[in-house]
């Protein structure tokens, strides 16, 4: 038995869509990220990829001066509403991309397994508690790792019956023990 074969034998990964949130991109300049942080109840991650949550709140920080924002749904409206009051003092764009993407968990014990069949980043060096933007396939993501075994991938409505052929097609292949 190959070393490839221990570590998938008697190995499984579940794959779930997973309900809906309230979803923003959020681009602030850095003189404004206080204000935002503020506004939104939860500093603004300085790093790519570092994640901060408050309550039911999460931000993922995506790049330089852009966050991905989540929130229950019925959070909505409240984030709008508390982003609209600081704009003249702290101008940025929020956009609701709500309906535009849809998420999979990815979790198991062959979890990083099956991710590594469309993922070229090496995810061994995704620490949990981290997201970042890469692709699957051809498809952008957003890939968080929650645990060592337990990944969610926000993929864009669009391509999400591709993505979810491909990790259902490595799910199998896995149980098959290839």
């Amino acid at each position: 038995m190959t070393l490839h074969d221990r570590d998938l034998h008697g190995a499984t990964v579940t794959i779930e869509e997973i309900p809906p949130v309230a979803r923003f991109s959020l681009r602030v300049r850095d003189k404004d990220r206080a204000a935002a942080g503020a506004a939104l109840g939860v500093d603004l991650p300085d790093r790519v990829g570092d994640r901060a949550a408050s309550g039911d709140r999460t931000l993922v920080c995506l790049g330089p001066d852009e966050w991905l924002v989540t929130a229950p749904e019925q959070a909505r409206d409240g984030i709008v509403r508390d982003m609209a009051a600081i704009r003249d003092g702290a101008p940025h764009s929020l956009t609701d991309i709500s309906d535009r993407e849809i998420t999979f968990r990815v979790a198991g014990p062959a979890a990083l397994t099956l991710m590594t069949i469309g993922c070229p980043r090496d995810l061994r060096r995704l620490e949990p508690g981290r997201a970042v933007r890469t692709v699957f396939d051809t498809a952008q993501i957003v890939l968080w790792r929650d645990g060592p075994d337990s990944f969610r991938l926000d993929v864009w409505r669009s391509f999400a019956p591709h993505v979810r052929s491909l990790l259902e097609i490595g799910r199998k292949e896995i149980a098959a023990g290839f």
